[in-house]
């Protein structure tokens, strides 16, 4: 029986802490994962995982292995891209995931004329607003924005994205223009996915709860009451660039505008990077840089800083 025999499977069941997902994430049979798992414990003559019917996590000497695996593997896969890619073109599978609105309006068009410039390259694209376990479900990059937290990842800065707050003139004809935080209690707040509205006073984040009679989990819904005068709003400058250039929507306290976030790639910690992840990177930051939504004044960064993933 070959050494390498359950090491993969039971690295998946480790970092998904389950069978059936450990299954998913390789695309073969929970029972196989189960039995490969079983030998390698066999072998070892250790027991590497606590089993219940509703939760699997790991034993002491599991959590051990793990990370020793984890390195084996790392080593392996460099050793694999190094020989394959020595040409340096993309090609092979990578699994990309961002979230929904900016996806759809910034990364899935550019991901798709990169790929077609590569066709070795299969891509599979994860929209989602949740936060993907990019090592636990085996993603090879994430497009983020705001504050990072995984030590076990690596950022480098895309872009970055201005909050602004605004509402309809005709919403502020009938209700007024707020001159300061304490004016938007007596306002009507759009509240979407983000429950809390930052700005900054005097060199200070300061973060309100907006309240309102609206909600909804959609900033391009939030736009359209926006556009409607059912209240105000703060959202990235992606939705409302275009309609406050063109005054359907009105700026409001923009001198407590909040610093710019951040656009990162996210990719799993590697001492190689592949030329599909490492291309990828490098042609959406040249090209969100030109687009003004997405990169605005790209304060914080020159958009090319890469630093270990550890902000608390």
């Amino acid at each position: 029986m070959a050494r390498w025999d359950g090491i993969d499977e039971f690295i998946a069941v480790g970092e998904t802490e389950s069978f059936s997902r450990a299954a998913q994430r390789l695309g073969i049979s929970t029972s196989h994962v189960s039995r490969a798992v079983a030998r390698l414990e066999d072998r070892l003559q250790v027991r590497l995982l606590y089993r219940t019917t509703r939760h699997v996590s790991l034993t002491d000497a599991g959590s051990t292995f793990l990370e020793r695996c984890r390195r084996l593997v790392d080593e392996r896969e460099d050793m694999y891209a190094a020989v394959s890619e020595q040409d340096g073109a993309p090609k092979g599978h990578l699994r990309l995931t961002c979230s929904i609105a900016y996806g759809e309006r910034y990364i899935v068009p550019l991901v798709n004329r990169f790929g077609a410039s590569h066709p070795q390259l299969a891509v599979t694209i994860d929209l989602s607003n949740r936060v993907v376990d990019l090592v636990g479900e085996g993603f090879d990059l994430a497009v983020r924005t705001g504050s990072l937290h995984d030590s076990r990842l690596i950022a480098t800065r895309l872009a970055s994205r201005t909050r602004h707050l605004c509402a309809a003139p005709g919403y502020i004809d009938r209700h007024g223009t707020p001159r300061s935080l304490e004016d938007l209690a007596r306002h009507h707040c759009l509240v979407g996915t983000t429950e809390v509205w930052q700005f900054s006073v005097d060199g200070r984040d300061v973060d309100i709860r907006p309240q309102g009679n609206w909600r909804c989990n959609s900033g391009f819904a939030v736009i359209d009451a926006a556009l409607q005068g059912l209240g105000i709003c703060q959202l990235p400058d992606f939705y409302v660039a275009a309609h406050l250039a063109e005054g359907r929507l009105v700026p409001l306290l923009d001198h407590l505008r909040p610093p710019d976030e951040g656009v990162w790639a996210v990719y799993p910690h590697r001492r190689h990077l592949s030329p599909k992840v490492s291309l990828l990177i490098e042609y959406l930051r040249t090209r969100l840089e030109d687009a003004p939504a997405a990169s605005s004044s790209n304060a914080g960064g020159d958009g090319s800083a890469s630093h270990r993933y550890e902000i608390a």
